[in-house]
């Protein structure tokens, strides 16, 4: 990542506890609860799990001390420089039983929705200029016409939605990747954000990936965590990829009735992100279904979830939606729908001489030697078969079942008329009927 751009989108470190743009009471309650649950009682502690600045949890003890919520120990820990240590009191451990009653939550302060909202346009995906270098960079293991990658460009750049579609096997699924890792700067994710006294985690490791710049080096002197609100992760932008497991309730909020707390959405997560939705119209819900819960977060940039109250709220919606499909749009979608995705783009198969490019970059790479007496005979005997419709799958598909053919006879890699026979068989199911 450019390192120039940082300093623009960290967000700033809480240097009070009004910084933290939290209500006393929430915070006191967190304090009690994670002092309780994880049995800390030094400020130095603390402020590594809640995420706050030493200075900002003394000022956090001292107020939960006036209200005799905590009390000093009276021993000063000599392995950490002397520091004092705190212990809750009768009333401080009954307040925390009843704050955990009403939510289990505790440990980093959440962000609350308006600050993360703020940091969202900080580091917007439409802020990112994708250049015709940066995709090719990241595509080139992937040999793509150069009128692909005219569409593609403006596309990602402009962080809209992007609809790929076309036959199966030409690689949809390699190019949404490949635009991932053509974006590839970090942002910060929260730990949590916070609205109407509700928590939501939102920083997830299966989905946020740590960039490596956020380990601090005690012996640096300019300590980053010092720098920025630690309330927030640093990551690589999110990825989230779905196939035809996505449902329409798994774009709600998630909400455990046993610790009473809430999860953020997929798309929640993505925030900043790409959001795949991979094999659109093999999901149990109507592809047009799952296109118009996603027309208010497209149009609007925002989305709408719901509490378990029924109250609903805004969210910021900033994420690059790609759907990709094996369908032609107009067989899934009304016109209405498809007029609100912004980037439509047909991936179709490869032309022979892009055919044959593959054919040999795969072979190189699977150290199958070349024969031109076989090439030829795929080329005119084989794929007349078929009207000559190539796709980005079948020369790895062809080269690994030969492969697969020469390990079981014992011969060394080869390609000959016989062995394309014996491949190209497993490569199609003859029509037939089957008789029970």
């Amino acid at each position: 990542m450019n390192m120039q751009s940082r300093p623009s989108i960290e967000p700033p470190a809480p240097r009070s506890l009004e910084d933290t743009g939290l209500t006393l009471v929430m915070m006191r309650d967190i304090l009690l609860k994670t002092m309780f649950r994880m049995n800390l009682d030094q400020v130095t502690e603390l402020s590594k799990v809640m995420c706050l600045p030493v200075n900002v949890v003394q000022e956090l003890v001292d107020k939960a001390r006036d209200q005799k919520l905590l009390q000093a120990t009276g021993t000063l820990h000599a392995n950490s420089g002397g520091e004092m240590g705190y212990e809750l009191t009768d009333a401080g451990k009954s307040r925390a039983l009843d704050a955990l009653s009403q939510s289990e939550y505790y440990g980093a302060m959440p962000i609350p929705m308006a600050v993360y909202g703020e940091q969202v346009k900080r580091q917007s995906i439409r802020n990112i200029q994708v250049t015709r270098d940066m995709l090719v960079g990241a595509m080139g293991h992937l040999i793509l016409p150069d009128e692909l990658l005219d569409h593609l460009g403006p596309a990602v750049s402009a962080g809209r939605s992007i609809l790929m579609y076309g036959p199966p096997g030409n690689g949809k699924s390699s190019i949404s990747n490949g635009i991932r890792d053509a974006i590839g700067d970090n942002i910060f994710v929260p730990r949590a954000i916070e609205y109407s006294g509700q928590v939501i985690t939102v920083y997830d490791p299966i989905v946020h990936n740590i960039a490596e710049e956020l380990v601090d080096d005690p012996n640096n002197l300019r300590r980053t965590s010092n720098r920025y609100d630690r309330r927030y992760v640093l990551c690589e932008r999110p990825t989230v990829i779905t196939g035809g497991e996505l449902t329409l309730d798994m774009l709600d909020l998630v909400y455990n009735p046993t610790s009473r707390t809430y999860q953020a959405p997929l798309q929640l997560k993505s925030t900043g992100g790409i959001f795949i939705v991979d094999d659109l119209g093999r999901q149990s819900e109507p592809p047009q279904a799952l296109i118009n819960r996603w027309i208010v977060p497209l149009e609007e940039a925002k989305d709408i979830l719901a509490l378990q109250s029924g109250e609903k709220f805004e969210v910021p919606f900033d994420t690059l939606v790609i759907f990709s499909t094996n369908f032609h749009p107009n067989e899934i979608f009304d016109k209405a729908a498809l007029r609100r995705i912004f980037f439509k783009i047909k991936i179709d198969g490869p032309c022979q001489e892009d055919y044959l490019k593959i054919f040999a970059m795969m072979a190189r790479k699977r150290k199958m030697p070349l024969d031109e007496e076989a090439l030829i005979y795929l080329m005119k005997k084989k794929y007349p078969l078929i009207d000559n419709v190539y796709a980005n799958y079948q020369p790895i598909f062809l080269i690994d079942q030969m492969i697969a053919i020469c390990e079981f006879e014992g011969i060394p890699y080869q390609m000959t008329p016989e062995l394309i026979d014996r491949a190209w068989a497993n490569m199609f199911v003859r029509e037939e009927t089957i008789v029970h």
